[in-house]
């Protein structure tokens, strides 16, 4: 089975060590981007946390204002796009009826990802689900967090690690008993009581915006005199009468099934009272998402979990309502060749792209599992481009991509020839250290 994708954003946000010479233009759910297919709309679900009826929702969004689909991002976010011009008062007033914007002021701050199995199959060390609706809470009712970048991100990890690759600017870490957490921003960590972590998050947070000067977008992107420091965060702590002693940032080795720092991402199938499905490319058609909002509302609670790696949770469903699921053209089997392939929006959403790529990404799917996985780009700027050990694809000129690998060269072809430079950049083993 190929590697799943990580989908971490990573070469389109180079670390700035200066002044940025324009403004934070990522879009929300009320600011909307002007693309090539239309307008899009990016709306934030803290944790992925859905109900049935506001899924239903977004469907009826993206049918009656939209391109007829939704899309998932690497922060289990949901994007409309196709939007129609001047349709965004209509869409903000269906988003809030649904719940979907509960502070207009803060709707772009509210990145927040989370544990997408945690308190659903017995793992980790505690319920983060509830820490997430008070983080959310604290944001909403700051008077600072509006300061924030819309892409600057919270993480909350039940102990399992398995949000360690997201590189989250915040991030809280269960610790074994449930009863305290690990607060970190950059290098600097405090460890205080679990019911203390969304809190000390919020004061995390407020510590970056007081260091970057440079109006830095994210906290890896603050230069090395103006980092958060271990004693400064505790010191915050303690000013807001919490319990708080320094930790040590790292992911800690007691994560079950650690590898390369963690748990990786849910395995598409059935088990611990929830089915888990991806979506190719990260795309979902209005009406296969209504039919994940109707599996929720049958057979549990109407709760959905969209996660970072472009799946849903759907929590109370069963090995029985897999085939139903697979039917609509979601990922059920944990073999799929999908799980190994990625790519940016490409044409004829993106102006910039020299290629239509999930097109040729859909037509060049390997047959099986096995080997590298696959990132494909429609320019040099690889948007979305996850890290790890990827064959890169990235379209050069009309019809050619060229194709590189760990441990190979960069070799360009025509489309006529990938099939064959594809299939041998996969097998390339990524040398060791």
């Amino acid at each position: 089975m190929p590697p799943a994708p990580s989908n971490r954003p990573d070469r389109d946000e180079p670390p700035l060590t200066s002044v940025r010479d324009r403004g934070d233009a990522c879009p929300g759910a009320l600011r909307l981007h002007t693309a090539d297919d239309g307008a899009l709309a990016r709306v934030r679900v803290p944790a992925g946390v859905l109900s049935a009826a506001q899924a239903y929702a977004l469907a009826d969004a993206a049918e009656r204002l939209g391109d007829g689909a939704l899309d998932i991002t690497s922060r289990g976010n949901l994007q409309l796009r196709g939007l129609e011009a001047g349709c965004g008062g209509e869409l903000a007033l269906l988003l809030d009826a649904a719940g979907l914007l509960p502070s207009p002021r803060h709707e772009r701050v509210r990145n927040v990802v989370a544990s997408p199995l945690s308190g659903l199959d017995g793992r980790g060390y505690a319920d983060v689900q509830p820490l997430v609706r008070e983080l959310d809470a604290l944001l909403c009712a700051s008077e600072r967090a509006p300061e924030l970048s819309g892409r600057f991100l919270f993480a909350l990890d039940d102990g399992r690690g398995d949000m360690a690759e997201l590189a989250a600017d915040v991030m809280l870490l269960a610790e074994p008993g449930g009863g305290s957490v690990r607060v970190t921003v950059g290098d600097a960590a405090v460890r205080v009581k679990a019911e203390d972590g969304p809190r000390a998050m919020l004061l995390a947070a407020e510590a970056f915006l007081d260091a970057a000067a440079t109006r830095a977008w994210r906290v890896r992107e603050l230069p090395a005199a103006h980092a958060v420091s271990a004693a400064d965060l505790a010191a915050r702590a303690a000013a807001a009468g919490l319990d708080a002693a320094d930790a040590v940032a790292a992911v800690p080795p007691w994560c079950p099934d650690r590898a390369a720092g963690g748990e990786g991402p849910p395995v598409p199938g059935a088990g611990h009272g929830a089915v888990y499905v991806v979506a190719p490319l990260g795309r979902v058609t209005a009406s296969a998402w209504r039919l994940i909002a109707g599996v929720a509302e049958r057979y549990g609670p109407g709760e959905l979990r969209v996660t970072p790696w472009r799946g849903v949770v759907v929590v109370g469903a069963g090995e029985e309502q897999l085939g139903v699921l697979a039917g609509a053209g979601l990922v059920t089997d944990p073999a799929s060749p999908w799980l190994g392939v990625g790519a940016c929006t490409g044409r004829p959403g993106c102006a910039k792209s020299l290629a239509d790529v999930r097109a040729d990404a859909t037509a060049l799917l390997p047959a099986g599992a096995g080997g590298l996985p696959v990132h494909w780009s429609g320019c040099e700027r690889r948007c979305g481009h996850p890290r790890g050990a990827w064959v890169d694809v990235v379209a050069t000129a009309e019809g050619h991509y060229e194709v590189s690998a760990p441990g190979g060269p960069p070799r360009t072809v025509p489309l006529t020839e990938l099939a064959g430079a594809l299939a041998a950049a996969r097998t390339i083993t990524t040398p060791t250290k």
